[in-house]
């Protein structure tokens, strides 16, 4: 089974990549930064509706300076949905702020209310780690959804991405009758491509959402990744495939239960087809990203080493020997798509 038994060690964004982000509409100057986030003074747990602890903690800040960071959040919200339109933000608050303390990298999580109709968004504060950002922009680009982000030097801003947590899905969710068990494992097959050929990794069932879509008589699965700061670090291919990690069994033995070979093979290649239209459609801002990842250290060099042999193991196409850096390794997979 994979098992990452080290923290990640963070790498910080070099020129390039912040060249890239500039070039691209990512690059702004942020209100507020993850420094002053962690400002706080008190923090008290956060409980779902059910009363269980989530493991995150809702943060009070000094009264001096909570009017100000309140305020700068909205703004921040407004630079990422509405391109920093202050007037259409005036009915908004920052209604509470949360902390993962539990996690490596300690996220916050922002609440932000419609005063006008009780309607709330989320979005999150984050460190601009550089492994993170490109596994943002290569989401972006290849997967079927969107995600909006912006960065400047040291500080992320992300949009929350909607969907039932993976873990909750496989506990509540796996016996509902109404989500007919190919579609899961078919969305499941085409989830693990999706990660193992641009490198993303860590996909266990905390780190993606399920979304369960009425189709017709009957509902559509969609899995998307939430967290991107596995992209392109360890060394061994299973880390990038979701059907490896033990917290996913249930989903797998499902899979494996109702499928056959030649229907694994057949939605491989359809998310294949997939990747390649979508990888043609950005050409132009994949190359760009890839040239400058290339050029970039994301991992020490023997998870490198280690990860060009299992590849050209796995794939039997020694192009991956040739490759010194997990970008190279990276544009080496997408290669095997003919997109180029």
């Amino acid at each position: 089974m994979a098992m990452i038994s080290r923290k990640k060690r963070p790498y910080r964004v070099q020129e390039g990549l912040r060249s890239y982000l500039r070039r691209h509409g990512r690059l702004a100057e942020l209100p507020v930064s993850y420094a002053d986030l962690t400002r706080y003074d008190d923090a008290t747990p956060v409980y779902d509706k059910r009363g269980r602890d989530t493991l995150w903690q809702s943060v009070l800040y000094p009264a001096s300076m909570r009017k100000e960071i309140h305020r700068d959040l909205v703004r921040t919200y407004a630079n990422m949905r509405v391109m920093g339109n202050a007037s259409l933000m005036q009915h908004l608050i920052t209604d509470r702020v949360d902390v993962c303390s539990y996690g490596n990298t300690q996220p916050f999580r922002v609440r932000i209310l419609n005063t006008l109709n009780e309607n709330f968004d989320y979005f999150y504060v984050k460190h601009a780690d550089a492994s993170r950002l490109y596994g943002l922009e290569l989401e972006d680009l290849l997967s079927p959804s969107r995600i909006q982000y912006l960065t400047d030097s040291v500080t992320l801003v992300e949009e929350h991405i909607a969907g039932i947590p993976g873990d909750q899905f496989i506990r509540e969710h796996l016996g509902d009758s109404r989500i007919e068990a190919v579609r899961l494992a078919k969305e499941f097959v085409k989830f693990n491509e999706r990660c193992f050929v641009r490198l993303l990794g860590d996909m266990h069932s905390s780190n993606f959402v399920v979304n369960v879509i009425p189709d017709l008589d009957e509902v559509m699965i969609r899995i998307r990744a939430i967290d991107f700061d596995q992209q392109s670090y360890e060394g061994r291919c299973n880390v990038y495939m979701p059907k490896y990690y033990s917290q996913n069994n249930a989903v797998i033995f499902l899979a494996m239960s109702c499928m056959t070979h030649e229907s694994v093979k057949q939605y491989q290649e359809e998310e294949h087809a997939l990747l390649r239209l979508r990888a043609r459609a950005e050409h132009e801002a994949l190359g760009d990203l890839l040239h400058t990842m290339s050029a970039d250290e994301l991992a020490p060099l023997d998870n490198i080493l280690r990860l060009r042999q299992e590849l050209a193991h796995y794939h039997r196409d020694d192009r991956f020997l040739r490759c010194e850096s997990m970008g190279e390794l990276v544009r080496a997979s997408l290669s095997m798509l003919d997109w180029e």
